[in-house]
């Protein structure tokens, strides 16, 4: 006959074994959390670096379009007076302070880059002449494209004006094309297939010169010096 005791061990579980059993699906659970919680992470800082990536790249995708289509095309002033060179550039001096080099801060975040924006008031790195402007909704305009990069607080911008010669009435549509930049440098090779820091080069006064080559050299907050030569059609 069996006892009192072993019957009512038959009928259930002791309040330890329960106690022991919670303590182990905590642990259970715990651990799970946590392995999710670190794949959640994982998976944001991805698509992170996925998006700068395809920032990065759509930056320089874009610039190789603009400087593999210079185009040898002069244009007059604002005030219609004077003619200025199809491609020109400041010295880009990474020892000054100017804008070429400077360490800047943080972009600003207040900025909507998807909507077309006026004139920023900051010099122009370089600014010149392109061919190859799209036109599928075939408006009465040419394919040539006045274009220039700026940078300014840590974010580089290129600017292209809808008209060629244009006057002071002509404000340029802006695009920040790439921030958390740390400085923009560019370099032309000249006849002498020497690197020079400005163009047209010393020497130089022809408006429809063009460099053989330019050289961009970036340098990124977070992936330090990017590098590229582009080398431009004869």
């Amino acid at each position: 006959m069996m006892s009192r005791t072993a019957g009512a061990r038959a009928g259930g579980f002791t309040l330890i074994e329960l106690l022991v059993a919670l303590f182990i699906t905590a642990i259970i659970f715990s651990v799970g959390y946590g392995g999710i919680d670190q794949a959640l992470r994982n998976h944001a800082q991805l698509k992170e670096h996925q998006a700068r990536l395809t920032e990065v790249q759509n930056a320089v995708r874009v610039m190789v379009q603009d400087f593999s289509e210079l185009a040898a095309r002069p244009i007059r002033d604002q005030l219609g007076q004077n003619w200025l060179a199809s491609i020109s550039s400041q010295t880009s001096d990474t020892s000054s302070s100017s804008s070429t080099s400077t360490t800047a801060a943080a972009p600003d975040t207040q900025e909507d880059d998807t909507e077309p924006l006026g004139d920023d008031g900051n010099p122009d790195l370089v600014a010149f002449t392109r061919a190859g402007w799209a036109n599928p909704a075939g408006i009465q305009r040419s394919t040539l494209e006045r274009v220039s990069y700026r940078f300014a607080n840590g974010t580089l911008r290129r600017m292209h004006w809808t008209v060629l010669d244009g006057t002071e009435a002509s404000q340029p549509v802006r695009r920040d094309l790439l921030t958390h930049v740390k400085s923009v440098a560019f370099r032309f090779m000249n006849d002498q297939r020497e690197w020079v820091n400005q163009w047209p080069a010393l020497g130089d006064s022809s408006l429809r010169s063009r460099p053989f080559a330019v050289e961009i050299t970036l340098e990124l907050q977070d992936w330090g010096h990017i590098v590229r030569v582009i080398e431009v059609p004869s």
